[in-house]
């Protein structure tokens, strides 16, 4: 049973689709601020598997060179400081701080882990008017590797202080969800539009449209 609940951030907490009207005007079509955050996972991914960290701030103002690059648009120093401030000033979705609020009351440790550096998510997670309710904030920068690497997941059970088998990662991608559990820890899915889980690896416990619904099967499950 797990007893501390974990949440990736961008994307599972926060709402991207906040930066989409600064991708419209300089691209001239606000989808390509996913490709972007594609990109960023892309880069991150291949960073640690090549063993070159870097920031993940630093891999998202480089894949904005790449984007640019790749449509012929030039990206200039005010577009990168405005998405690097959007990112620090994201909105939570909607169902997010009703279920943080109820899992929360239910008697669950609440922590986030993420790949974006530690002022950065502290930054995002008050911004967004939940640092509140979460225990302990969590970054890959203590390893120095990216989500989905094994690493990663030991190292927020070993800060938590806890068996990794009583951890439930909560993300809204399906390659974060593959790597928590192939660690050992439990995972749940938020299958927020245009996420989905991959097939080749096994499927969690917890599949849920949004966090409201995940939230209610995680007390159902795992209540202290």
């Amino acid at each position: 049973m797990a007893t501390v609940i974990v949440f990736d951030v961008n994307e599972t907490l926060l709402d991207l689709a906040a930066l989409d009207p600064l991708f419209a005007e300089t691209f001239g079509d606000a989808s390509v601020r996913r490709e972007w955050f594609s990109q960023v996972l892309l880069s991150s991914m291949t960073a640690t598997l090549a063993n070159r960290y870097a920031g993940f701030d630093e891999i998202g103002a480089a894949a904005l060179t790449m984007i640019g690059e790749r449509h012929g648009v030039a990206v200039d120093t005010s577009f990168r400081q405005a998405v690097g401030d959007g990112m620090r000033h994201l909105p939570p979705h909607p169902d997010v701080p009703e279920a943080i609020a109820r899992l929360r009351e239910a008697g669950f440790r609440l922590a986030t882990l993420t790949n974006n550096p530690p002022p950065v998510v502290e930054a995002q997670l008050s911004n967004a008017g939940i640092r509140d309710h979460i225990d302990l904030v969590l970054s890959v920068e203590a390893v120095r590797r990216f989500k989905p690497a094994p690493e990663v997941y030991s190292m927020a059970a070993q800060r938590l202080d806890i068996p990794i088998g009583d951890m439930r990662l909560v993300a809204a991608h399906g390659w974060d969800v593959a790597g928590a559990m192939a660690a050992g820890s439990a995972a749940a899915f938020v299958a927020r539009p245009g996420c989905v889980l991959d097939p080749i690896h096994p499927e969690p416990d917890i599949v849920g449209p949004d966090l409201s619904a995940v939230a209610s099967e995680i007390i159902a499950r795992d209540s202290p």
